[in-house]
């Protein structure tokens, strides 16, 4: 019973969490966002001390129920060793605790998530942030294309109920670490079950601490058991010693497969003392316990002092990337180091925005945490979606009459690109497009007023959308372009 409940609340959080990524309506988060908020890294990111004592209570009480039913990645696991274990049953076999990776993981993790600069090396561990981009990289286009057929059909039915939406690569190098990643834990699911979770992962290795210490745990009943070592060959968390009848709780993910297995009854889940032979080891255990969480009060207290086009000209040829000196960050981030010091880089607000406004970034400074970019769009004054989904609170939640009086950046023109110098021919694209009113279009020359008019931008207006840049027809290079602002401003 416990195992089917177990599994039934993992598909439902896997399911929604995956839809998270891949719904391009907003639909989905309207109700379930909340799911993205109480994912472990995020939320320790957004200092939402609430949620992150709350998972370590569930712990403590529990075991590491939040590894076998809310982490998406590690319910991913399950999926991939659950097709592994049809083609071999009873596959696994106790493995010590690789205690000097495990540490070392989580220490460079610890220290590489509040380094400026090397923070991508936390995000590729960091379970909800990994399976994000594996959604929003390899998930999402497929369901988008399927979405594309179910269009294309309905159409020709005299049907609107689906709509076609733009399949593309976003980056082709978060791209391939998405793909990288996702065949390395699969690989690793479908052989060892859960070794990625037990072996790699941060967020598993702190759990574990608290996990030792659950109030409710699997218990062998050495009277019942005859040996048959079943239970550790169905463990995919490879903790359970069936020789020595012992179960390493650190690593024991709650998954209740043992319970299932048994045919004797000789292993149940219930409240928990500790025996004798543990008593060795409890010394050292504690002074573990004491340390990580040390760490992660440390941790917490350093962030805590951190704190489609409307129209314009066919393309012709492809434009070429402006040289930004900043790249602007979404409204409501605030600033650029508040942005790069809380995004996991899950990408869960690129693939929310609807004007495809955000993209994972390859610079090594801000590698796979979301940039803007004005290519396939601008970013909407209306449109405030990325700040209501960000569960690491890197976008702060922002009305769209507050997203109106923030500039994230300022339009630089280039007059040398302009097509009113190149073509000596009237455009007024940009100016015409600007929502706020930030560029007026003057005489080149001021004795010819009715000549040729170049734009004029009022930098402290602008807000930095990006709809001129996005609608400027000069090609390779445009002739204005938005340069982000490092600390975000009122106009």
């Amino acid at each position: 019973m416990l195992r089917k409940i177990r599994i039934s609340l993992a598909v439902v959080f896997y399911t929604l969490i995956t839809l998270l990524f891949l719904d391009f309506t907003g639909t989905i988060h309207t109700y379930f966002g909340w799911m993205a908020d109480i994912q472990f890294v995020p939320a320790l990111l957004a200092l939402n001390v609430g949620v992150v004592v709350a998972l370590l209570v569930l712990t403590f009480l529990f075991g590491r129920v939040y590894c076998s039913v809310i982490c998406p990645l590690g319910v991913m696991q399950d999926v991939v060793a659950f097709f592994g274990k049809k083609s071999k049953k009873n596959r696994y076999s106790f493995s010590p605790e690789l205690k000097w990776l495990r540490y070392s993981v989580l220490v460079v993790f610890l220290a590489t998530i509040l380094a400026p600069g090397v923070g991508f090396i936390a995000h590729l561990v960091a379970p909800y942030s990994a399976y994000g981009r594996i959604a929003n990289n390899l998930f999402a286009p497929v369901y988008q294309f399927g979405n594309n057929v179910l269009a294309y059909f309905a159409e020709r039915a005299g049907s609107y109920a689906f709509y076609t939406v733009d399949v593309w690569i976003k980056s082709l190098t978060t791209f391939v670490v998405a793909a990288v990643t996702f065949v390395l834990i699969a690989v690793l699911a479908w052989r060892g079950g859960r070794t990625w979770c037990n072996t790699v992962c941060p967020v598993g290795t702190i759990l574990g601490f608290f996990a030792k210490y659950s109030l409710y745990k699997p218990v062998i009943d050495t009277t019942k058991c005859n040996s048959c070592g079943l239970c550790g060959r169905n463990c995919k968390a490879s903790c359970i010693n069936s020789k020595e009848h012992n179960i390493d709780y650190s690593r024991c993910v709650a998954c209740f497969d043992c319970i299932d297995k048994c045919n004797k009854g000789a292993i149940s889940y219930k409240l928990r003392t500790v025996s004798q032979s543990e008593g060795a080891s409890v010394d050292e255990s504690k002074r573990k316990f004491l340390t990580v969480g040390a760490l992660m009060v440390a941790a917490t207290a350093v962030k805590a002092q951190e704190q489609k086009v409307d129209g314009g000209l066919a393309t012709i040829l492809d434009r070429k990337a402006p040289n930004r000196t900043v790249q602007p960050k979404p409204a409501g981030s605030l600033s650029v180091r508040h942005f790069t010091d809380h995004c996991t880089a899950c990408q869960l607000c690129v693939s929310a925005c609807p004007n495809q406004v955000l993209v994972p970034s390859s610079d090594i400074e801000h590698f796979m945490q979301p940039e803007m970019s004005f290519d396939r769009g601008y970013c909407r004054p209306e449109c405030v979606k990325c700040s209501t989904v960000c569960p690491a609170d890197a976008i702060k939640p922002i009305t769209t009459a507050e997203k109106s009086s923030v500039s994230v950046g300022y339009a630089v023109w280039l007059k040398d690109n302009c097509v009113v110098k190149t073509d000596g021919v009237n455009c007024g694209n940009c100016a015409r497009h600007c929502p706020v009113g930030a560029i007026k279009m003057v005489p080149e020359d001021p004795e010819q007023p009715n000549g040729l008019k170049i734009p004029v931008v009022n930098t402290e207006r602008c807000i930095g959308c990006g709809a001129c840049e996005h609608l400027c027809p000069a090609r390779p290079l445009g002739a204005i372009y938005v340069e982000g602002r490092e600390i975000h401003k009122d106009v």
